[in-house]
């Protein structure tokens, strides 16, 4: 069931973009992120038994190819020795800007996308917690919602002025960037309202 509802929500968020569709998880005590420069509709998600926290993305790719996968969402991290994993939809525009910056001194990298940006601030601090997610915010300038998922199953949302919307079932979140994309999930699975 968790991947029939998977699948069928990566597909109806396919509005957003059908360049590179990826997800993270934990699984066996690691962070898994599995992504391809391929629609939903051409993939096969699946999770193992006993995934109980999943994050997703579909891409339009404004920056860096997404032929190349590490350009693609969700981006892997590390913070105070845990892994995490994040995801931006929207655009930034200071992210060259940011990199520049002399006291934040960040690593270059060959990822290509303005949204990695994130995922090196939030390393920068060493942490993820409120803290270090609102720092990250403060610094950036565009448009966004950051989904972050931690090595415990702690999905972080960090809401700037992009659409996001939360959907709650018995037992179970399910989250898209838009109401109708959740609502069109749900139809074809035949959840009900929430």
């Amino acid at each position: 069931q968790k991947n029939r509802i998977l699948n069928t929500l990566a597909r109806e968020c396919e509005v957003r973009g059908t360049d590179a569709t990826g997800i993270a998880y934990n699984f066996a005590g690691r962070m898994r992120i599995y992504k391809r420069p391929l629609p939903a509709h051409k993939m096969r998600l699946h999770i193992p038994n006993g995934v109980h926290v999943v994050m997703g993305h579909t891409r339009m790719t404004t920056q860096g190819s997404e032929k190349r996968n590490q350009n693609n969402h969700p981006f892997a991290g590390k913070a105070d020795g845990k892994s995490f994993a994040l995801a931006h939809n929207g655009v930034l525009w200071n992210d060259k800007d940011l990199k520049l910056l002399e006291q934040l001194i960040l690593p270059v990298t060959s990822v290509e996308t303005d949204s990695y940006v994130a995922v090196q601030l939030i390393e920068k601090q060493k942490a993820l917690d409120f803290d270090s997610l609102q720092v990250m915010a403060e610094k950036i300038e565009g448009s966004f919602v950051f989904t972050v998922l931690d090595s415990e199953d702690n999905i972080w949302f960090v809401v700037g002025d992009n659409p996001l919307c939360i959907f709650y079932y018995d037992g179970f979140l399910l989250y898209a960037s838009t109401e109708e994309i959740l609502c069109k999930a749900a139809k074809r699975l035949d959840l009900g309202a929430p």
